[in-house]
């Protein structure tokens, strides 16, 4: 069942709230957004998780054109290619997690799944990790590599940025979002140890 606008905000807002107390979003650089009856729902730009509220989402369409005047965070582009690439996916999360930062930063890794899977709850609950080539956030550039890229993985880590993770809703999201930063926690302690 469907649900309302309402309890996606609801969702949306606890999510962000968990992510800033924790450390795992900081000031006002995270975004995320979710579908609704058509239209795409974003946070507005210079919004900070840890008080997000309400009114603080904008509306665009799937074309990307303005339904509201509330001024979208810069890096919506990147929410709507993951809607138009996987039709399942009802939620975006972009995040500037720190171990998933620290693993983007690493040379070498497999472009199509850079993340080891020590565990398997990283695939049970998102599946492969594509790296995007560092481009400057919110610039075309960007919207532009994540675009060939986005295709090829179920989830992404921008190189030197954060990772963009999808789900059906905002919760289910939330979740594969919480075990790439975990996997990605657990991948540099244990290269930590083999470097010893």
């Amino acid at each position: 069942m469907e649900q309302t606008l309402d309890q996606k905000i609801t969702d949306s807002i606890w999510a962000a709230k968990s992510l800033f107390q924790r450390g795992k979003a900081t000031g006002s650089v995270a975004n995320l957004s979710f579908l609704h009856e058509g239209n795409m729902y974003v946070t507005a730009t210079g919004t900070c998780f840890g008080n997000l509220q309400p009114e603080e989402f904008a509306v665009l369409d799937m074309d990307g054109v303005q339904m509201d005047d509330t001024k979208p965070s810069k890096e919506w582009p990147l929410h709507l290619s993951v809607y138009k690439a996987k039709p399942d996916a009802g939620a975006v999360l972009h995040v500037h997690s720190t171990y998933s930062v620290l693993w983007s930063c690493l040379s070498g890794l497999d472009e199509s799944d850079c993340m080891p899977d020590y565990t398997p709850y990283l695939k049970m609950k998102l599946g492969t990790i594509g790296l995007i080539p560092y481009e400057k956030p919110g610039s075309q550039e960007l919207f532009n590599v994540f675009e060939k890229g986005v295709h090829a993985s179920d989830g992404w880590l921008l190189s030197h940025h954060g990772p963009v993770v999808p789900g059906k809703g905002i919760m289910e999201a939330f979740y594969a979002l919480e075990e790439l930063e975990e996997s990605a926690h657990i991948a540099w302690e244990l290269r930590k140890v083999h470097a010893e």
